[in-house]
This record gives structure tokens, C-alpha cells and sequence, in this order.
């Protein structure tokens, strides 16, 4: 948002599905807009699409009695960004669940596979929110009530991590039982070409021995 500025951050939400009311002020990286569970799940699902925007639908095609298909549906896509940059954001949001907020994913649910995923929570503990990324699902969980004066008393009780993840991971996990439904398990894919260096630890590292050799100039 600093480097850009709020109104570009705009645009690529609006080229994301989000067709709520985002008005172009910095407030907005806190996530303050009003938008839909449909607007976010299409959102998210650009970034597992490689980049493309996918237009959520609830219906495929309409058949009568006899099967004789009577409509069809296709969702609307377009490239917003490239792969590059999207399997970039997936493995930021990766970090959620090894080393943030949905970490509980792990330990509680016993998920081992690669999910990408963000916890919110608004003012006053109103809304619980979790985005949960897998290569070929993306499902998102809202928590909350028409009324905005309904909410938790505390923000321990009420944040994302503890309102809506957990309906993700019940959800998750009997997803996966289910073996039917064939969602992923496997690792997202890579591109054949990532100019850009994904090794968290090692920069970790390098910024640790750099305040070290900072701490012994100065003494």
C-alpha cells in the first residue's frame, strides 16, 4: 500500500471479484471494506488458479426429468496476475498455518499438507473470518451477525483463529475423508521459472547474523 498507493490496491481488488465499496484510502490494507464470503472466496481462488480469476457459480447446468440438459454455465475468467506472483502469495500465506495465527491447523487438526491461509477479525470482535487455500479448493468460513452491535467480549474469544478456523478444520477434515471428492493433498505446483527467492529460514538466519555483527561494531 505505501509503495503503490490505495487506489492501485483497488483496482486489483475490483479485478479479483471485489465489487463491494472499497474506497481508495490507506485504511483499506486493514481489511475495513465490507465484502462478501462469495467476493473472497473468487479472490482467493485467483492466486490457486495460477493468477486467473475464476468467477464463483452455484450452478453448472440444468437438466429436466429425462436429462436433457436445458442450460448451461460457465464462470468468467481473466489473468489479473502472473503465476509468478500468485505462488508467491500462496507461500506467504503458507506461513499463516506452519508459523501464524492458523498454526492450530497443525497441532489440533493434524493437517501435514502445504495450506495457504489468513485469519481476520474486525472491530470489536464483530466478524471472524478464515481463507483456507488448497491446490484444487478454496473455501472460506465467515463468522458473525447482521447486527454489528453482536460480538464477543474479548478479542481472545472472538478473533478469526478462534471463530471461523475451527469450522474450516471440521470442514476440512471430513473433506477429506471423504476420498470421493478427490481435493488435494499435494503441494502447490511450482512455476518452471521463480525469479524470486522463497527460503523464510535463510533470511531469518542472515538477519540474526546481521544483528549480531551490528551489536559488535557498536561495542
Amino acid at each position: 500500500m505505501k509503495q503503490v498507493g490505495p487506489r492501485k490496491v483497488r483496482k486489483m481488488a475490483r479485478a479479483m471479484g471485489l465489487k463491494s465499496n472499497i474506497p481508495p484510502a490507506p485504511s483499506i490494507c486493514l481489511g475495513t471494506p465490507d465484502v462478501s464470503v462469495y467476493e473472497m472466496v473468487g479472490a482467493y481462488g485467483t492466486f490457486a488458479n495460477k493468477g486467473v480469476y475464476t468467477s464463483p457459480i452455484f450452478l453448472n447446468r440444468i437438466e429436466d426429468k429425462n436429462g436433457v440438459v436445458l442450460d448451461e454455465f460457465s464462470p468468467m475468467t481473466k489473468e489479473v496476475l502472473s503465476e509468478e506472483k500468485a505462488y508467491v502469495m500462496l507461500s506467504l500465506m503458507q506461513g499463516v498455518t506452519t508459523r501464524g495465527s492458523g498454526v492450530r491447523l497443525r497441532w489440533k487438526y493434524g493437517f501435514k499438507n502445504q495450506i495457504a491461509g489468513k485469519t481476520g477479525t474486525t472491530q470489536n470482535q464483530s466478524d471472524g473470518w478464515f481463507m483456507g487455500v488448497v491446490p484444487n479448493l478454496v473455501t472460506g468460513v465467515w463468522t458473525g451477525a447482521e447486527d454489528r452491535a453482536v460480538h464477543f467480549r474479548s478479542i481472545t474469544l472472538g478473533q478469526g483463529a478462534n471463530m471461523a478456523l475451527p469450522i474450516w478444520g471440521e470442514y476440512m477434515t471430513r473433506v477429506y475423508n471423504d476420498k470421493d471428492l478427490g481435493i488435494s493433498k499435494e503441494d502447490f505446483e511450482e512455476p518452471n521459472r521463480l525469479s524470486i527467492e522463497l527460503d523464510c529460514d535463510k533470511f531469518e538466519k542472515e538477519r540474526i547474523d546481521f544483528d549480531e555483527d551490528a551489536d559488535k561494531q557498536e561495542f
